[in-house]
């Protein structure tokens, strides 16, 4: 038995239990304190990380441990930024992160390398060396944007491609006045060089989807899928380190190639994000504040004039370079200074680059003492960088990300209006919850106010109790797995004489506009969902997603929509365009439109109405005679969605007819979505028994399940 007499609590403290204690309680309470006198949370552990370094009260040495956690901090950090990024977004600001990318370069290469070779009087090979500093920069304060919801804000966009072009530029030139500090630049170093980076690029950005993508679909267990996206991470790190750069890019390019298996409203993302900004960021930060030495302050006046050059070198480059940014592409004020302040943090490239000029060694002074490429001038004058840069960082986006946000979430409120509009998801099955509450989520705005009830219906009559209790069970798995997605979904069981009564019912009283019903191969009870789907579709007329689910969400590669001509004409024709914006956007996934010239003139027209547009294609499709033509342009990895129609509306064709037929046969091997748009009641009688597309699709759905079904 251990008593406490007999633990260890000499310093610095050497019991591995005592220390990790020691740290959570750090990054426990430091940003609790901090956050009173509105300082950033950030700035809270690396104070802390000062105080209880080798330098400050000598509590905790930065040995292998913290190195090890602060390590993989670091690239979590960068990964989350390549994860969370709108590909979308990204794809159409390419260019002006390719111009930010370089503008953050070469400006502070510019200013450092004269401040450097005339004001420090450094040789030209330290003055380059010591710019190429200046030039990098870390997304320390990336967390804090991603905290406030806007990490698709397009300055926030710019900054993390342009983040990727600057930091790769700078180990470059880092690689390159290393090997010609060490005489090893030849032909065959470029060539090799040029071709390990090359084959790196597209090892993780080409063959990590096609891993991802067969992974997501074998293994469906989420502490598998973590631990996988884990791995990957390092992976990509250690590749980036075989082809001589810094394991930051690895993990930023497979955050970007990742990206689209991890949709941002995921219970995936969700438990990335908490682990890494619970335990692995803070750890990074506090590890980062015990490489402060205070005393660096009081060694003499040529170390604080060598960190005063840096620090304002430093800032005023990285404040140009988002200045003339602004002007270029006529941004605001508030994503000027979040481009300023994301890239103004010098921390891992920066590090990396001291640490190894310091380490190469030129020669020998008269006395002995080595000369070194970066001295120890520099080494301490970086130390004083960091902190200044990333109190400066964690300031400034605090300060934009609030003022950002707001802008943001009242443009949300004049788009929104009062107008909510509820989902509302019929469950049957245990294991057809978690693509329902997938589909269900994706298809509004992420800051979206509308509430999302799951409804599992009861029959009145039935005396066992066993339906009740299968479905508290359900409701049980929904819960948790909205839980697991920081999402509130509200429970609704009812008891009532037939499942389609429950669901209509419940449809007036909470307001739904959007109901989604799961198909299942594996359901029972034969010709009971048939039955059930008529008599919902012609009782109700808002919007319906009847969905097959064949493989994940987010194993799909593109959603291919053939809408029914003249749905321009119908209610829900701008309503069900948003919820697949929502569901392409959410979930990074182009979309295609299959429909007439006039359908595609309404599409396109609010595709540009919309404050961020999605990424869309269009092409005429006309003859629905020949809808077997789309079995040739649907692909595996697909999502198909049929835009539908309610017998007797105005988009409604016979040809919708012979859909169930083409369904069942041609397209078994696609997860697909049967939508029957919002639609105006024009004489149809509420009560009569349903026709044409309705009754056809019934029969389809019975086909599909064969025996024994059921309304999910």
């Amino acid at each position: 038995m251990v008593l406490l007499a007999d633990l260890d609590f000499s310093l610095p403290l050497k019991n591995p239990v005592i220390i990790f204690s020691l740290v959570l309680f750090i990054i426990l309470f430091a940003p609790i304190l901090l956050n009173k006198i509105k300082v950033p949370h950030l700035i809270g552990l690396i104070v802390a990380g000062v105080i209880v370094g080798p330098y400050g009260f000598n509590l905790l040495l930065r040995d292998s441990s913290i190195v090890l956690f602060g390590t993989v901090g670091l690239l979590y950090i960068m990964f989350m930024a390549g994860l969370e990024i709108d590909l979308a977004e990204f794809n159409k600001n390419k260019y002006k992160s390719l111009v930010f990318g370089l503008f953050t370069f070469a400006i502070p290469m510019l200013l450092g390398v004269l401040a450097s070779y005339y004001l420090l009087q450094f040789s030209i090979e330290t003055s380059v060396l010591l710019s190429s500093m200046f030039a990098s920069h870390t997304l320390l304060a990336y967390p804090i944007a991603s905290r406030y919801g806007i990490s698709g804000n397009k300055a926030i966009t710019i900054t993390i491609g342009g983040t990727m072009i600057t930091d790769t530029l700078a180990l470059l030139v880092l690689a390159v006045i290393v090997g010609m500090a060490q005489g090893d630049i030849t032909p065959s170093f470029w060539i090799t060089l040029s071709v390990s980076v090359v084959v790196f690029a597209c090892i993780v950005l080409f063959i990590f989807p096609v891993i991802a993508r067969w992974f997501f679909k074998k293994y469906e267990d989420s502490i598998s899928q973590y631990i996988f996206v884990l791995a990957m991470v390092f992976m990509g790190g250690v590749l980036a380190e075989a082809a001589g750069i810094e394991p930051i890019i690895g993990a930023f390019l497979s955050g970007l190639a990742l990206n689209k298996f991890i949709p941002h409203n995921s219970a995936l993302m969700n438990r990335i994000g908490f682990v890494g900004n619970a335990i692995f960021i803070p750890f990074f930060l506090v590890g980062v504040g015990m490489l402060v030495d205070v005393r660096i302050f009081f060694h003499g006046i040529e170390t604080l004039k060598v960190a005063g050059v840096m620090i304002v070198m430093a800032l005023a480059g990285k404040f140009i370079a988002a200045w003339i940014t602004q002007k270029t592409f006529r941004l605001s004020r508030d994503e000027k200074n979040m481009i300023f302040g994301l890239s103004s943090a010098q921390a891992a490239a920066t590090l990396a680059a001291v640490l190894v000029g310091y380490n190469i060694i030129l020669g020998e002074a008269p006395n002995g003492t080595p000369i070194r490429l970066l001295n120890e001038d520099i080494l301490n004058g970086t130390i004083i960088m960091i902190l200044v840069t990333c109190t400066v960082s964690s300031f400034i986006v605090e300060k934009a990300s609030r003022k950002i946000a707001l802008t943001e979430n009242e443009n949300a409120a004049d788009e929104e209006g009062e107008e909510k509009d509820n989902i509302l998801i019929s469950i049957a099955y245990p294991d057809s919850v978690d693509e329902l509450v997938n589909l269900a989520l994706s298809l509004r705005e992420q800051k979206s106010k509308a509430s999302v009830h799951a409804l599992h219906v009861v029959d009145e009559q039935d005396t066992t109790g066993k339906v009740h209790a299968e479905g508290k069970k359900m409701m049980d798995a929904v819960m948790k797995y909205g839980a697991s997605m920081d999402k509130k979904i509200i429970p609704l069981t009812r008891f009532d004489q037939s499942v389609s009564n429950g669901i209509v019912y419940t449809i007036k009283e909470k307001n739904i506009k959007d109901l989604v019903i799961g198909l299942h191969k594996d359901a029972k009870q034969e010709d009971f969902i048939g039955h059930g789907t008529e008599q919902v579709l012609t009782r109700i007329f808002e919007t319906v997603y009847i969905y097959k689910a064949v493989q994940p969400f987010n194993t799909l590669k593109r959603i291919v929509v053939t809408v029914t001509p003249k749905a321009e004409s119908e209610a829900g024709f701008c309503h069900w365009f948003t919820t697949l914006s929502n569901l392409a956007k959410q979930n990074s996934l182009p979309i295609l439109f299959y429909a007439s010239p006039q359908t595609i003139a309404g599409l396109e027209k609010l595709n540009k109405l919309k404050t961020q547009p999605i990424e869309a294609d269009y092409k005429e499709f006309t003859d629905w005679n020949d809808f077997l033509i789309l079995s040739r342009e649907v692909e595996e990895n697909d999502l198909f969605i049929i835009v539908s129609s309610r017998n007797g509306h105005v988009s409604f064709n016979r040809q919708l007819n012979k859909l169930p037929y083409y369904l069942s046969k041609y397209f078994i091997k696609n997860s697909f979505i049967i939508l029957y748009p919002a639609q105006l009641d024009n004489g149809v009688k509420m009560n009569a028994p349903a026709v044409g597309a309705v009754t056809e699709a019934g029969n389809f759905i019975s086909k599909v399940f064969k025996r024994n079904k059921r309304i999910q």
